[in-house]
């Protein structure tokens, strides 16, 4: 076979520094597309982009050539930046240190779209923590609750 063809979708989930509630109406109205902008300047599909006021939700399509750790230093570290140089009121804006990463399958992208449009109804029975211990879970990732949330 002459070329290489890869599917890697990956449902990437990152909060705010200790959780802080500071992704505002306005800020989120420009962050979601400045995501997707980094995404598409690196090679990477944006299928989806959603979250609350303390984190963010993706689902990517990575190339071949890029590791998830590096589209997430990418992201978080382009966007935080811009935060940063477009909106003063929010100079102490910080992503978490860490990541979420989960694999999907192409059967499973429409409910994982739907899943990150409606993060704001999806919130009101269910918090930050409670959503991310339920992903490590589900993909049977080994964790120390005590070390999740630092």
């Amino acid at each position: 076979m002459s070329h290489s063809f890869t599917s890697q979708l990956m449902h990437c989930v990152f909060s705010t520094k200790e959780r802080r509630k500071i992704i505002t109406p306005d800020l989120k109205e420009r962050l979601y597309p400045y995501l997707g902008g980094i995404a598409r300047e690196n090679k990477m599909k944006a299928v989806s982009i959603g979250g609350v006021e303390d984190h963010v939700h993706l689902l990517l399509s990575l190339p071949s050539t890029l590791s998830i750790a590096k589209a997430m230093q990418l992201l978080k570290g382009g966007s935080s930046k811009w935060i940063h140089d477009e909106f003063p009121q929010h100079r102490l804006f910080a992503w978490q240190e860490g990541y979420g990463a989960f694999s999907i399958g192409v059967s499973d992208v429409e409910r994982t779209v739907d899943y990150i449009q409606n993060q704001v109804h999806h919130h009101r029975r269910k918090d930050f923590k409670q959503e991310f211990i339920s992903f490590l879970k589900k993909h049977g990732i080994e964790y120390d609750e005590r070390f999740i949330f630092d």
